[in-house]
């Protein structure tokens, strides 16, 4: 696929006016998806996976890979040693494509922001990589994070900085002063995506639960 397809798909996704349509455009995408992100040079999971390592002990389990798409991040996960990794993603075809990977032990179709299937401090961390963008999920995706998390359990988050800068980092701010989440580090910015002209810079936190 051409970059010019592949910035098509992209102006689709962060265009997108529901999480229907999110999701039908990531159902159509899904097959391409993880040679097209190589090909744009995808910052976002090595990141969010070295954050994470530095925060959680190896084999910490169970992890929450959510908006996990094709599996980018469980595969990296899995070579790291973390071995119970739940997939969450709002797409079923991406969610396909992750499940031939055999990384996974379990799978979730649902959106973040919404009502999330899973127990109270059920997670003992939780790494969410792309997701935190225009388009896809804001600060509205925090609060179910925070309860399926386990207290003393890590989130780490790439968040796009227009995003954070449109409100997200005031309800991190909230949180924190609330005693809800303790903000543990975070990347300098980066483009997420060097192959893909236009995109704007994007950094990685990590979030302790409390």
């Amino acid at each position: 696929m051409s970059q010019r397809d592949t910035s098509a798909h992209l102006g689709g996704v962060y265009g997108a006016e529901n999480t229907e349509e999110v999701a039908a455009l990531y159902d159509g995408w899904a097959e391409t998806y993880d040679a097209d992100m190589a090909k744009a040079g995808y910052r976002h999971p090595a990141l969010a996976l070295a954050l994470f390592a530095r925060h959680m002990p190896r084999g910490a389990a169970p992890v929450l890979d959510a908006g996990c798409g094709t599996g980018l991040v469980g595969e990296w996960l899995a070579l790291t040693g973390y071995t119970d990794v739940h997939a969450l993603d709002i797409s079923e075809g991406m969610l396909a494509v992750a499940r031939r990977k055999h990384v996974y032990s379990g799978f979730t179709c649902a959106a973040l922001g919404d009502p999330l299937p899973f127990a109270d401090r059920h997670f003992a961390g939780v790494i969410s990589a792309g997701v935190f963008t225009t388009g896809h999920v804001g600060a509205e995706g925090l609060d179910e994070l925070i309860r399926i998390t386990q207290a003393g359990g890590v989130m780490v988050l790439t968040v796009k900085r227009a995003l954070w800068d449109g409100g997200f980092a005031a309800r991190i701010d909230a949180l924190c002063r609330d005693g809800r989440l303790t903000a543990l580090d975070e990347t300098p910015h980066y483009v997420s995506m060097p192959g893909e002209a236009g995109t704007t810079p994007s950094f990685a936190l990590a979030l302790r639960v409390d």
